[in-house]
């Protein structure tokens, strides 16, 4: 039986890696600074920020498969290179020695070619579709950092590694900081509560523009595929659906599961964060009518990060040649991962 140690383990991509490995027979540890209870999972409390507490929690565990999928936001990007880096950097130093062979699979983001939120979207970029044989961008970037101290880690240690770049993840997890998925099952809710228009609040240019997304149960799968297959150890993969649609479509689909019309999109840019400024009150009104089991709104949705993905001025597509030829092959449609999230948030009672 496989041993695997998933970081981040009550997040949108941890939480989905849990379950996968689970299925799949391996024994789970779950680190979380306060963990949850998840079946299944075995429970590792851990400030990664603290390396010698993190060196205690996991002193009695020696994994075959390490899964990073946590980060903490900072104010400023030269706060999250410092802090995120470190967070890395003590998991790592914090494990025992591998007593066999390990992998280390990091999970990051199409920040690497966009840049980081102080300059997302900005300066010269990349040519879409995105390809990993593409260069760093001229600019700091706590992904970099991340990247560089699993590097070194893996040149000291002798394990093997794998970088995993979604497109926005769409899961189910409470309190997460990059949550489009339940963000646009609240808007919606919001808008059927209250007759307001379900109005798309992003750019023209991803309006009109192809996009992809990444599920979570697609991630895990790509990771634990990375895991276990030779030819893709010490790589870099972008990792999406599969397929590619235009929000001005997708809108639509998402407006006629909630029941709504669409608004029609005028090029006007109406950010979430404002839209839903002041829908704190009526979102607890509505969670304790309906008996939800979330009455926090802020806890629910991230309108921040769902504004900084929809606002941007260009179209972002994800190649995953490297993927295919390597001999990953699975496939989800998108609208169909939005609506199974949408039915398990109405299963577990988090939207009416």
């Amino acid at each position: 039986m496989k041993t695997a140690l998933v970081v981040g383990a009550s997040g949108i991509v941890g939480s989905a890696t849990a379950r996968l490995l689970l299925e799949q027979g391996w024994t789970v540890h779950g680190l979380a600074r306060r963990p949850q209870d998840q079946a299944g999972v075995r429970p590792v409390a851990a400030d990664l920020q603290d390396g010698a507490g993190t060196a205690e929690a996991l002193r009695a565990i020696n994994p075959d498969a390490v899964f990073i999928s946590t980060w903490l936001r900072q104010d400023s990007e030269a706060e999250n290179i410092r802090v995120n880096s470190a967070m890395v950097r003590n998991l790592l130093d914090g494990l025992p020695r591998p007593a066999g062979p390990r992998h280390v699979a990091l999970v990051t983001g199409l920040k690497h070619y966009l840049g980081p939120f102080e300059a997302y979207g900005k300066g010269v970029l990349p040519d879409t579709p995105f390809r990993e044989t593409q260069d760093r961008l001229h600019i700091e970037n706590f992904y970099y950092a991340q990247e560089d101290e699993l590097f070194a880690a893996a040149a000291r240690d002798g394990f093997t590694w794998s970088v995993h770049r979604p497109h926005t993840v769409i899961g189910l997890a409470v309190g997460n900081a990059m949550n489009m998925g339940t963000t646009l099952a609240v808007y919606a809710t919001l808008c059927r509560e209250t007759g307001r228009p379900f109005t798309f609040p992003g750019s023209a240019a991803q309006w009109s523009g192809l996009t992809d997304m990444t599920d979570a149960g697609q991630l895990a799968r790509h990771m634990l595929w990375a895991t276990e297959t030779e030819g893709a150890h010490n790589e870099a993969f972008n990792v999406v659906n599969g397929d590619v649609f235009r929000w001005r479509w997708m809108w639509g689909r998402i407006a006629a599961w909630f029941g709504i019309e669409a608004a029609p999109f005028d090029g006007t840019v109406r950010p979430l964060e404002q839209q839903m400024a002041h829908d704190a009150g009526l979102w607890h009104e509505i969670a304790i009518r309906e008996g939800l089991a979330e009455r926090d709104l802020a806890r629910l949705a991230s309108p921040w990060h769902t504004d900084a993905d929809l606002g941007r001025p260009i179209e972002v597509v994800t190649d995953m040649s490297k993927s295919r030829r390597l001999g990953f092959t699975a496939y989800q449609p998108t609208d169909d991962a939005f609506f199974a999230l949408f039915e398990r948030l109405r299963t577990e009672r988090l939207i009416p």
